[in-house]
């Protein structure tokens, strides 16, 4: 979810050299009775690990020639620094889950990574999961698939809704024009409350900008790539309106930067991305956040002339990979693991149920089985009927960098008032142009 990816430290050199070789661990990971060993590192989120420890229990009964080590990913100092630490020392497990799309590209980049799509088996787990639409755009710039998306939280944006029918707002806003007319009457009702108040508007670390520019910038530009490879492919028009219409509503003093605790919840503001983890949290400390009663949950706002019920937005996403340092045992039994999760669909409701976190399917918000979750939370089928509309974060291994120009040089400079949309747009793609060199 949210947390700094402090990637790429001291030992990523290292960790390049080594991986870069490309050499094979000399195990098969099979034992003389026949017996293949995985190690599969799950994400450091205790619902996530309990629910790898007891289906991987549930498949060493139906398959006794595999045994599944489950373990939690290490957090010290990030996850993604364990895992990059065990590669260049040749400790490396067979799979590990909670990797995004931009930290698998650092590790394809180096040939960490299997690409799933060559090992038999891996697309007949697309087709039985009913994914083939979801997992389109994690295709990478070589045309392989590294990553097996296992949930996509197709982010939303909430609206504070009792807060705005008071000051005379009673529809969602949707378009860029409807959001500034919004923000008039919400200033002229409370000149003390703002549309979107957060701190990390005006801050310029990289994870920060999924959550605002991606999200608007992924809406405005029907779900452009951004960066295609090495190559800036951004759409200048979406990007720019995006930026204008940030400013625009600085101009109306609808931002606020500050810190400020919880200001959606405590009503400061009346706008932010929300993920679907949100829900559990709020049950407990705001009970009194109702969905439909006091707010609602929209994909991002479009510039006018777009249709809002199909925009895009950016899917907060994270899947299963295989090592290349995995003997070719190892990856084959990997494969059929996760091809037997997923060829029930019980196993994603389990997932689902236990974690808040939507499976990364075509049809979660149409299938059947799994209704009993939306009948307990019935804001989450806004996220489900999301999935397919969500992006994921780009490919570049450099996505720390790259991601940290657009809000030195454009986003953050908006938000403050320093720079104008144009100019903010290309000094940010000059950078990053720069970066890609």
């Amino acid at each position: 979810m949210k947390k700094k990816l402090s990637v790429m430290l001291a030992l990523t050199l290292v960790f390049t050299i080594l991986a870069g070789c490309g050499s094979k661990s000399s195990n098969s990971g099979t034992s003389a009775d026949g017996v293949t060993t995985i190690e599969f590192w799950a994400a450091p989120n205790p619902t996530q690990q309990a629910y790898w420890q007891k289906i991987a229990k549930e498949y060493e009964t139906v398959n006794p020639k595999v045994k599944i080590n489950v373990s939690a990913i290490k957090e010290s100092p990030t996850s993604e620094a364990s895992i990059q630490a065990a590669i260049a020392g040749g400790s490396a497990p067979t799979m590990t889950e909670n990797i995004s799309r931009g930290f698998a590209a650092q590790l394809a980049n180096s040939k960490a990574l299997v690409p799933l799509d060559t090992i038999a088996g891996f697309n007949d787990i697309v087709t039985k999961r009913n994914m083939t639409k979801t997992i389109e755009p994690w295709e990478f710039a070589d045309g392989h698939q590294y990553v097996l998306p296992i949930y996509s939280n197709a982010m939303l944006f909430g609206w504070r809704t009792d807060i705005l029918k008071e000051a005379g707002v009673n529809e969602v806003p949707r378009t860029y024009s409807e959001v500034i007319e919004a923000t008039k009457k919400l200033k002229a009702k409370y000149p003390d409350k703002y549309l979107w108040a957060k701190p990390d508007l005006a801050d310029p670390t990289s994870w920060k900008r999924w959550f605002d520019f991606f999200m608007l910038y992924n809406a405005a530009s029907d779900g452009n790539k951004f960066i295609e490879g090495s190559q800036f492919v951004g759409d200048e028009k979406a990007g720019v309106d995006v930026l204008t219409f940030v400013d625009n509503l600085r101009k109306e003093k609808g931002l606020l930067s500050q810190n400020v605790t919880e200001p959606f919840e405590n009503g400061v503001g009346v706008f932010t991305d929300v993920g679907p983890w949100t829900f559990s949290t709020w049950a407990e400390k705001y009970p009194e956040l109702q969905y439909k009663k006091n707010f609602e949950v929209t994909l991002p706002p479009v510039p006018d002339g777009m249709d809002p019920a199909n925009a895009k937005t950016f899917a907060d996403a994270k899947g299963i990979v295989i090592y290349a340092s995995a003997s070719p045992e190892q990856q084959a039994a990997a494969i059929e693991f996760i091809k037997w999760v997923y060829s029930d669909d019980k196993n994603d409701v389990a997932f689902f149920q236990e974690t808040n976190l939507p499976p990364a399917r075509d049809d979660v918000g149409t299938n059947e089985v799994f209704k009993p979750v939306f009948e307990k939370t019935p804001v989450l089928q806004e996220y489900a009927k999301a999935i397919p509309n969500a992006v994921p974060s780009m490919d570049n291994p450099k996505f720390n960098e790259l991601q940290t120009f657009i809000g030195q040089e454009a986003f953050n400079k908006i938000v403050r008032g320093e720079i104008d949309p144009k100019t903010g747009w290309d000094n940010m793609k000059k950078a990053i142009e720069g970066e890609l060199q």
